[in-house]
C-alpha cells in the first residue's frame, strides 16, 4: 500500500464524495491543516482504516449519503464538541514525535474518539477479523476463491506469526484497524528502518508528483465505488515489491494433445457458428438496405402520394385563410348592408307617408267643399293654409309629370296611374350624398385583400382544379355544399348597391358572381348519375341562401305595390329565381316560400291602406272638370293600377291567391262599387275593358269552358246591366265591346242569352270565333 504523498497544493478537481468531505472537514476552522512533511510510516494504515470504516456495511453507507446531502449539518457536530474533530494522519504523526506527555494525551483522546466511533459504527471484534483473514488465506492457497464451508479456528498468536512470515497474508486496507496512537516499535521494526535503501531518499522528491497523482486517482476510484476485484493496485511502496513465488505444491490437471485439440475444435465450432449467425444478420441487413432503396426509388418515381398530400395541405391552408379573411370582413359587410337598407327604407317610408297624408288632406278638402262649410277660427284658418300648401305641391308635381308625358308623346295616360315618387332637390342631394358615402365604404371592404380571397372567379378556380385532379375526393368532401357558404359574404358585397326595385338595375344573370358560378357549373366533370352531391345545385343554393333573404327584405319594407315600375322589376328578378330553383324540383325551398308569403302579405296591406275610392253624388261627378270627379277618377285608376300589378304575379303566385287578392278583395270590394256609382257610357266601358285586359289569359284557356270563374260573377252582372242600359241608347258600339269582354272572360252563356234577348244576330260571329 502506498504512503499518502506530500501535498503540493496544486489545484485539482476530484469527483470523489469522500475526498470532498475530507477536504471540507479539514478546511473547517480549528481543524489541523495539511503539513509539508514527508510521508509517515503509518500513513498507509490510517488511510486504509479510514476506507475500511467508510466502506463498512449498509448502515455506514446510508449515513454517508445523508451527510453528502447536508454538509453543514455533518460538519457542525464535531466543531460543536470542541474542537478540531478527528485528527488526520499528519497531525497525529506530528504529535507523536513530541514528548511522552503529548503521546499520553493523544492516546487518551484517540481512545475516547475510538469509543465514540465504535458506538456509532458496529466494528467487529478481533476473533471475527482473524477468522476472516484465515479464510482468505485458504482461498488464495487452494481454489483462488473464498469457500463458504471452511471452518477453521486459529489463535491470535498464530495469525500474527503467519502475518510476519508471509507478506501476502497482510490484511487488506479495509480490514486494518485505524491506529490513533503511536505503538512502541520493536527491534525488528527499528532494524528495518535503518536498513532502508539510501536511494529511497534521493528518489523521494522525484516521485513526489507521481505519488500525488496516484493518490488522487485512488481517491477518485473510491468515489465512484469501483469494486475491489477490478481495482488496480496503483500504490507504490518505498521498497521494491517482492515477486510472488511460485508454489510448487499446487498440482495442475494433466494436459495432452487430444485435450488441446478438442478444446481448439470446440472453440473453432463456436466461432464458426458465431460467424455464420453474423453472416445471416449481414445478409438480412443487405436485403433491408436494398428494399429501402427500392422503396425510396419507387416513391421518387411515383410521387403521387406526396403531390396529393401537398395539394390537400395547400387547399386546407387556403380554405383556412379564406375563412379567416371572411370572418374578419363580415362585420363590415353587415354594417354597410344595414346602412344601405336603412337609407332605402327611409326613402320608401317618406313616399308612403307623403301619399297617405296628401290623400287624407285632399279628401278632407273635397268634403269641406261638398258641405260648403266655411270656418272662421284661427285653427281652421291655419288648417286651410296648410291644406292649400299641400294641394299646391300636389298640383305642381302633376304638372311636371304631364309635361314629361307630353314630351314623350304618351297622351293616353290616365290620371292616377303614375307613381308619385319625386323627391325635392334638397332631399335628392342628401340621398345621393349618403348613398355615395356608403358605396365608398363598400369599395374599401376588400381593398387590402388579395384577389385569391375576394374574387369569386379565382376562388372557384381553386375548387375547379381540385375537381379536375381528384374528382373522387372532391365529391366525397361535399364541396358543392361548402361553396355557397364560402361565397355568401362575397355575393352580399356585390348585392349592396343592387336595388331589385329599380327599373334600370342590373339583372341577376348579368352579375359577375352569377356568371362565374354558371361557368363553374358548365365546366363540371361530374357523372350525371351522381345527383346527391351535384355541382348543379350550387347556384340554386346560393340564390336560396343569399339572394332570397335580401329580396325578402326589399318586399317587406321597401317595395310599393302601387308602383308599376317597382313591381315589374321585382317580378323579373323573381322569375329568374323561380327558373333557377326549378332545377331542384324535388326540394322544397323554405326561402322561396317565405318570399312568396311576404309578397302576399305586402299586397294585402296595400289594398287595405292605399285603396280609397270616394263616392259622390252623380250630380257632382257629372261635371268631369269638377275636383270631386277628378279625385274620384284618379283614385279609381289608382285602384285599377294596383289590380293590374297584383295580377302581374300570375305564374309566380298560386291562382287561388291571386283571385282572392285581385278579384275578391279589390275588384268586388272597391272597383265594382265605383263602377256602379258611375254613369253608363263610353268611360265605363273603357274602365271595364281595362279591367278585363288585366285578367290573365291563363285562367280562360279551357275551350270547353262556358261560364267564367266564380269571382267574376259581380263583374259579369255589371257588364250585362251596362249592356242593357246602353242598348236602349245610341251607344250601340259600346254594347259590342261589352259582348267581346264577356266572350273574353268565357261568359259565353250570358253573352248568348243577351244576344238572343235583344236579337243581336250580327254579334253571334263574335261567339263563333271563340
Amino acid at each position: 500500500m502506498a504512503h499518502r504523498p506530500k501535498r503540493t497544493f496544486r489545484q485539482r478537481r476530484t469527483q470523489s464524495s469522500d475526498s470532498d468531505s475530507t477536504e471540507e472537514s479539514s478546511a473547517e476552522p480549528g481543524a489541523p491543516g495539511l503539513r509539508e512533511e514527508g510521508p509517515l510510516p503509518g500513513g498507509g494504515r490510517v488511510e486504509a482504516a479510514d476506507r475500511h470504516v467508510r466502506g463498512r456495511g449498509p448502515r455506514s453507507r446510508g449515513r454517508g449519503r445523508v451527510w453528502a446531502s447536508s454538509r453543514r449539518a455533518a460538519g457542525a457536530a464535531p466543531r460543536a464538541e470542541g474542537g478540531s474533530g478527528v485528527p488526520d494522519e499528519e497531525g497525529e504523526t506530528h504529535h507523536s514525535s513530541e514528548s511522552k506527555d503529548d503521546q499520553n494525551s493523544s492516546s487518551n483522546s484517540s481512545s475516547s474518539l475510538e469509543e465514540e466511533f465504535s458506538s456509532i459504527v458496529n466494528i467487529p471484534d478481533s476473533a471475527f477479523i482473524q477468522e476472516a483473514r484465515r479464510k482468505r488465506e485458504l482461498a488464495r492457497a487452494q481454489n483462488d476463491f473464498i469457500s463458504l464451508d471452511v471452518k477453521h479456528t486459529s489463535t491470535i498468536a498464530e495469525m500474527k506469526k503467519n502475518s510476519n512470515e508471509d507478506p501476502e497474508s497482510e490484511p487488506d486496507d479495509h480490514e486494518r484497524r485505524i491506529p490513533f496512537t503511536l505503538k512502541p516499535q520493536n527491534l525488528r521494526q527499528r532494524m528495518a528502518e535503518e536498513t532502508k535503501p539510501r536511494n529511497e531518499e534521493t528518489s523521494e522528491e522525484s516521485q513526489e508528483d507521481e505519488n500525488q497523482d496516484i493518490w488522487e486517482q485512488q481517491q477518485m476510484r473510491k468515489a465512484v465505488k469501483i469494486t475491489e476485484g477490478r481495482d488496480l493496485d496503483l500504490s507504490y511502496s518505498s521498497k521494491p515489491q517482492a515477486l510472488k513465488k511460485f508454489d510448487t505444491s499446487i498440482s495442475f490437471p494433466p494436459v495432452n494433445l487430444e485435450i488441446i485439440k478438442k478444446q481448439l475444435n470446440t472453440r473453432l465450432t463456436l466461432l464458426q457458428d458465431t460467424h455464420r449467425s453474423h453472416l445471416r444478420e449481414y445478409e438480412k441487413y443487405i436485403q433491408d438496405v436494398e428494399s429501402s432503396k427500392s422503396t425510396i426509388q419507387n416513391l421518387e418515381n411515383s410521387s403521387s402520394q406526396a403531390l396529393n398530400f401537398k395539394f390537400y395541405k395547400s387547399m386546407k391552408v387556403y380554405v383556412e385563410n379564406l375563412i379567416d379573411c371572411l370572418n374578419e370582413k363580415i362585420i363590415s359587410i353587415q354594417e354597410i348592408e344595414s346602412s344601405m337598407h336603412a337609407l332605402l327604407l327611409k326613402q320608401a317610408m317618406t313616399f308612403m307617408k307623403r301619399r297617405q297624408d296628401e290623400l287624407k288632406c285632399e279628401s278632407t278638402h273635397l268634403q269641406q267643399l261638398s258641405r260648403r262649410a266655411e270656418t272662421s277660427t284661427n285653427e281652421s284658418l291655419a288648417m286651410d293654409e296648410k291644406t292649400q300648401w299641400i294641394l299646391e305641391e300636389i298640383e305642381s308635381r302633376r304638372s311636371r309629370r304631364r309635361q314629361a308625358r307630353t314630351l314623350c308623346g304618351n297622351c293616353d295616360h290616365q290620371e292616377g296611374t303614375s307613381s308619385d315618387d319625386e323627391l325635392s332637390s334638397e332631399d335628392m342631394i342628401d340621398f345621393q350624398e349618403t348613398q355615395g358615402d356608403i358605396l365608398q365604404d363598400h369599395k374599401k371592404i376588400f381593398e387590402d385583400v388579395h384577389d385569391d380571397f375576394c374574387n369569386i372567379q379565382h376562388i372557384l378556380l381553386k375548387f375547379q382544379q381540385w375537381r379536375e385532379k381528384y374528382p373522387d375526393s372532391y365529391y366525397e368532401a361535399f364541396i358543392s355544399l361548402c361553396i355557397p357558404k364560402l361565397l355568401n359574404p362575397l355575393i352580399r358585397v356585390q348585392l349592396i348597391d343592387w336595388n331589385p326595385l329599380k327599373f334600370d338595375a342590373i339583372g341577376l344573370k348579368q352579375m359577375p358572381w352569377f356568371t362565374s358560378i354558371e361557368k363553374f357549373m358548365a365546366n363540371s366533370m361530374e357523372d350525371s348519375k351522381k345527383e346527391d352531391s351535384s355541382d348543379k345545385k350550387i347556384l340554386p343554393t346560393v340564390i336560396n341562401k343569399t339572394v332570397i333573404p335580401r329580396l325578402t327584405d326589399f318586399v317587406e319594407f321597401i317595395w310599393d305595390p302601387l308602383s308599376t315600375s317597382q313591381t315589374t322589376s321585382l317580378i323579373t328578378n323573381c322569375r329568374v329565381i323561380h327558373e333557377e330553383l326549378s332545377t331542384c324540383a324535388n326540394e322544397v325551398s323554405k326561402g322561396k316560400q317565405d318570399l312568396l308569403k311576404s309578397i302576399v302579405v305586402r299586397m294585402k296591406k296595400a289594398i287595405e291602406d292605399d285603396v280609397f275610392i270616394p263616392l259622390y253624388p252623380k250630380s257632382t261627378v257629372e261635371d268631369k272638370t269638377s275636383p270631386h270627379s277628378k279625385f274620384q277618377e284618379r283614385q279609381f285608376w289608382s285602384g285599377v293600377k294596383l289590380f293590374r300589378n297584383i295580377l302581374l304575379w300570375n305564374g309566380l303566385l298560386p291562382d287561388d291567391t291571386l283571385q282572392e287578392l285581385g278579384l275578391g278583395k279589390l275588384l268586388n270590394r272597391y272597383l265594382i262599387i265605383a263602377l256602379l256609382n258611375a254613369i253608363p257610357g263610353p268611360d265605363v266601358v273603357k274602365k271595364c275593358n281595362q279591367i278585363a285586359a288585366s285578367l290573365p289569359e291563363k285562367w280562360f284557356q279551357n275551350s270547353a269552358m262556358r261560364t267564367s270563374i266564380p269571382q267574376l260573377g259581380n263583374f259579369i252582372q255589371f257588364l250585362l246591366q251596362s249592356a242593357h242600359k246602353l242598348s236602349r241608347s245610341e251607344f250601340r258600339d259600346e254594347v259590342k265591346e261589352i259582348i267581346s269582354i264577356l266572350v273574353k272572360i268565357k261568359a259565353l252563356n250570358q253573352a248568348e242569352s243577351f244576344i238572343e234577348e235583344y236579337h243581336l244576330d250580327h254579334l253571334k260571329s263574335i261567339i263563333e270565333e271563340v
